[in-house]
């Protein structure tokens, strides 16, 4: 007789986020559908002011999707044509399509081989003596990456001495910190996404920006919606990008889990970590002074393919975050500017970073498949 095939546990499953909080949601879902009120109504205002505060800064401003979110804040900082943002390619492309939707031109810099984020020492090498052809460089868009802080410390220095803007993509790093204060405080403004996978996610499309800048948190409001002051008038120009009611009521629920929900992702690391100490492959490195919350737990394998098929013949799903760098993709290549590393140690992660399951709602008998397997590589 055949052994029974073990279900798969899939390397992300949003499904039971809902259901973990099923009962809270569709009461807070009927009630953003009575209202009658669809966009912009109590149920955005009260979630940006609660993120806000969660965050720990004195606004929010919620919008379609996180790649808006960082569009807005550049828009709303006059980032725009004949203008450089520096960025990363290891990243989702939503961070360098950001940087194009507003008509400004990305510089793509490489990345610190332990965190996968910017590498620093580039950052300050390019804001010193900037690559030339290049227009002026009028931002840095630093990628909190996998649910781990950049090494900030010489940046905000960097663009400080630039006077120019940090802005802090945090669409992996939802509750993440550094020296005990959380990511997305640190910069002029920061960018999260609620797409339905991250650790806030919605069940649908959202995305959502915060600062401290009240004049740009107003500014940015109306440009998110037509460049209205006033209704129907446009002070400046503008986009369609909005928040609707449903998710931001989602939102709220689910934003009162966020704490438990990344404590739960740490431990489940720190099984992982357990399992990894004889195993050929290390566990993920952790930044010092970094609260981690594990948005991705990393392997890094330069076997990646035997990694991937030993998991899958135990039943245990796996992802590439992200399997061809932005500089390397079909709509970039030999387009985009790169910094004067050239992206190389980009380029090698790409080829071995592999993803394996990590949410607060995997449960116990599924961690301990997961630490045996780990064990066994």
């Amino acid at each position: 007789m055949n052994a029974p095939t073990l279900a798969t546990i899939p390397q992300a499953d949003p499904g039971a986020g809902y259901r973990a909080q099923k009962a809270e949601i569709d009461a807070a879902v009927a009630r953003a559908l009575e209202s009658g009120w669809y966009i912009l109504g109590k149920e955005g205002a009260a979630f940006e002011n609660e993120f806000a505060a969660w965050l720990g800064l004195n606004r929010a401003v919620g919008c379609a999707n996180g790649t808006d979110a960082l569009a807005l804040i550049l828009r709303g900082l006059g980032i725009g044509p004949g203008m450089t943002v520096a960025t990363v390619s290891h990243t989702a492309v939503a961070t360098v399509a950001a940087v194009e939707m507003v008509g400004a031109t990305p510089l793509l810099l490489d990345i610190d081989h332990d965190t996968y984020t910017m590498d620093a020492d580039e950052l300050v090498s390019v804001l010193d003596d900037p690559p030339p052809g290049l227009p002026p460089i009028k931002a840095v868009i630093p990628v909190h990456i996998y649910g781990q802080a950049c090494d900030l410390g010489p940046m905000l220095e960097a663009t400080r001495a630039a006077g120019i803007p940090l802005v802090e993509d945090c669409a992996q790093a939802h509750g993440a910190a550094l020296d005990g204060r959380k990511l997305g405080t640190f910069g002029t403004a920061a960018a999260f996404s609620l797409y339905p996978t991250k650790n806030l996610g919605a069940l649908g499309d959202g995305g959502v920006l915060a600062t401290n800048d009240a004049e740009l948190a107003d500014r940015i409001g109306a440009i998110r919606q037509y460049g209205w002051v006033d209704r129907y008038i446009s002070a400046m120009v503008g986009v369609n990008s909005r928040l609707d009611e449903v998710q931001a009521a989602i939102l709220r629920v689910k934003l009162t889990a966020l704490d438990a929900g990344n404590a739960k992702r740490q431990a489940i690391a720190a099984a992982y970590d357990a399992a990894l100490a004889g195993a050929s492959i290390a566990a993920p490195y952790r930044r010092p002074g970094a609260g981690h919350v594990f948005h991705q737990y990393v392997l890094r394998c330069e076997n990646r393919a035997e990694v991937q098929a030993h998991f899958k013949a135990q039943g245990i799903g796996t992802g590439v975050h992200y399997p061809v760098p932005v500089h390397l993709q079909p709509a970039y290549k030999d387009r985009s500017p790169l910094g004067p590393a050239g992206c190389a140690e980009t380029a090698r992660a790409a080829e071995e970073v592999l993803s394996i399951p990590m949410y607060p709602e995997l449960s116990e008998a599924q961690v301990e498949r997961i630490c045996a397997a780990l064990q066994a590589l």
